[in-house]
């Protein structure tokens, strides 16, 4: 196939990297810098991510770049009927959600959401033991360190009207994913989020809690404001006891089941190893004229939990 990469930051580096291990061709990158076409010499460099669809005409385009710009560029590849794996979040906006689904809907090509930790071993254990059905209660957190250094590196990180938010459509996204995906999509929230350490250098959330309940009922809790990362972990209470998900472990019902560790982790280790299990899922399923499970709706939950546990302010909402 030939594949376009819009976006060469630091998660566009990543999907290169692995795009190369798959050995798909890379036919063209788009960046607003370009200097940066220079690492990647075999592929035509462009600055306007349209022109480079037009005149390319990829069978796949990655969508690497800030959150803002993920809508814009999500419906443009899909009226071009090209399909599209975007980096998460998928988009930053209920209105922009309803774009994103009319775009998929009204398209030929598919759309597929990077949540990658779906992929990682452990979590792919607990999904198959859960089966057809949903943990009846869970609880998640992650709790990790992110300093005025971080978000110095570039404009439209820690603001509200380009990155959305902050530690949670950032940071704890992929674990907030998955309790929803173990417990079930849940219909209300109750939320309160602050910001404890950072009060001068950006405009939204180091930290997050939030009661979600209905169809599906876990707690959740995140925070930039640690002064070192730990695991995310997670606990599901099921119909025949409990599992904990601690990186690369599952703790089930006392018994301690570890998984292989030796997997490549591209970019950086807070990532994990499933962008390669992931990429690999969308580009068989594009071959075989298959769904890929990871659509516009399914990547969307997440982000509409998230918008209801912004607008929570300490009140029960739906979601």
């Amino acid at each position: 196939m030939k594949v376009a990469v819009i976006g060469l930051g630091v998660i566009g580096h990543v999907h290169m990297e692995v795009l190369t291990e798959m050995q798909q061709t890379v036919v063209a990158v788009c960046d607003v810098d370009e200097s940066k076409f220079a690492e990647y010499p075999t592929a035509k460099g462009y600055v306007d991510y349209k022109k480079m669809i037009d005149e390319v005409r990829p069978d796949v385009v990655h969508v690497c770049t800030p959150h803002y710009l993920h809508a814009e560029m999500v419906v443009y590849a899909l009226d071009k009927g090209v399909n599209v794996l975007c980096e998460k979040p998928l988009c930053i906006s209920r209105d922009e959600i309803e774009q994103i689904l009319s775009a998929e809907k009204r398209s030929t090509a598919q759309l597929g959401v990077v949540l990658q930790n779906r992929y990682n071993p452990a979590n792919v254990y607990a999904k198959e033991q859960l089966g057809n059905d949903y943990a009846t209660g869970g609880y998640g957190h992650m709790i990790w360190n992110r300093t005025e250094a971080y978000y110095a590196q570039a404009a439209w990180r820690g603001t509200k009207d380009m990155e959305g938010g902050g530690v949670l459509i950032n940071q704890a996204l992929h674990t907030l994913d998955l309790m929803q995906y173990f417990c079930g999509e849940p219909d209300q929230v109750v939320a309160s989020i602050s910001n404890l350490t950072l009060k001068n250098v950006i405009e939204v959330e180091d930290t997050a809690s939030a009661l979600y309940s209905g169809k599906g009922n876990f707690t959740f809790f995140a925070t930039n404001g640690s002064k070192v990362d730990f695991l995310p972990e997670i606990m599901l209470y099921t119909k025949d006891g409990y599992m904990r998900i601690m990186g690369n472990c599952v703790l089930h019902n006392d018994q301690l089941k570890r998984f292989d560790e030796s997997q490549k982790v591209y970019g950086k280790g807070c990532y994990g190893a499933g962008h390669s299990g992931l990429f690999t899922h969308f580009y068989d399923c594009l071959e075989k004229g298959e769904k890929f499970p990871i659509d516009g709706t399914e990547g969307s939950k997440v982000i509409k939990m998230i918008l209801a546990t912004y607008e929570s302010n300490g009140n029960k909402i739906d979601i």
